[in-house]
């Protein structure tokens, strides 16, 4: 599953400033929880699994769907909304209602006594769009978000209509050789004054608890067990696999995972299969969500193609 090496000293260096996603958020979705200030958005909070969860709604003011599902963003690890969807949440909410959702310890929503595990986040998602009235969805994730989407179309395909997984390997395998040997000497000073460092201060409930959030994460890039490729070739959702051309994730895993979601067969002979795949040039693990003139030509169309 996904390995998320956002955290590592290489990325912290690299990452650039993200700009926090607009949009106002609709207060039909969840009349039961608080509203809080998010940038330029909305905010709420609603009560999941001893978390007092927060996630923000974007999209057309009358909070209709247009005919079509939400779309659930799941963001990457040590980030929240702004420095993972900042670049292109406020276009994707333009024609449809867009939740983005923060997890534990990341973003506004606080941290509880427990460990950071991907199963766990996948649970408290899917706790959390059942208890706000989102019957079905289709989900985008990034990195760590991506590995959370996994498991939601594998354990709760009833909530999943499509997905899209940015930046995902479901084995160590499916990293580059070498990419996860520097996550012991990842220390939190070495992410101070970058965006996921400066986000942090800025909306976390205890800011002053970046460094124990550091270390929470490093335990979470420890802890991911490899998946079954059978596990994956459950997912009955039609999947947009999407990786940077120099992503840790290697170009070859990408491209396995494109054929167990039913991709990699000759169209002109069978048919396009309802899964993708795209690899995004000059592009790193990092960049990924910051490549809005390649993203949104590919997701929205994606999303809107008709299953066939």
């Amino acid at each position: 599953m996904n390995k998320l090496l956002i955290g590592t000293v290489a990325a912290a260096a690299a990452v650039t400033a993200l700009v926090v996603g607009t949009g106002q958020a609709s207060s039909e979705v969840a009349n039961e929880a608080t509203a809080t200030p998010a940038g330029k958005g909305h905010g709420h909070y609603a009560d999941v699994n001893g978390l007092r969860m927060y996630y923000e709604v974007h999209g057309p003011s009358n909070g209709r769907d247009n005919g079509q599902p939400p779309l659930v963003l799941l963001h990457g690890a040590l980030s929240a909304t702004g420095t993972s969807f900042g670049e292109v949440l406020p276009k994707l909410a333009k024609t449809r209602r867009v939740i983005s959702v923060e997890q534990q310890a990341h973003g506004h929503t606080a941290d509880i006594d427990r460990p950071l595990r991907i199963a766990t986040m996948a649970e408290d998602t899917a706790a959390l769009l059942r208890k706000i009235g989102v019957g079905k969805a289709d989900i985008f994730g990034y990195s760590m978000g991506a590995g959370i989407a996994l498991d939601l179309g594998i354990k709760h395909p009833d909530l999943v209509r499509k997905l899209v997984l940015a930046a995902v390997s479901f084995n160590k395998n499916g990293l580059h050789p070498g990419v996860l040997d520097g996550i012991d000497q990842l220390k939190p000073e070495h992410l101070y004054g970058s965006p996921f460092h400066e986000e942090y201060l800025k909306i976390a409930p205890r800011p002053q608890d970046f460094d124990r959030f550091v270390e929470k994460v490093k335990d979470l890039n420890k802890n991911i067990p490899d998946l079954p490729a059978s596990a994956v070739a459950s997912v009955k959702a039609p999947v947009l696999t999407i990786a940077g051309d120099s992503d840790i994730v290697r170009p070859e895993h990408a491209v396995e995972l494109f054929r167990l979601f039913g991709g990699g067969v000759p169209g002109d002979n069978v048919g396009l299969p309802n899964s993708q795949l795209a690899i995004l040039p000059g592009t790193t693990h990092v960049t990924l969500v910051q490549r809005a003139d390649l993203l949104l030509p590919i997701v929205p169309a994606f999303l809107d193609a008709p299953v066939k």
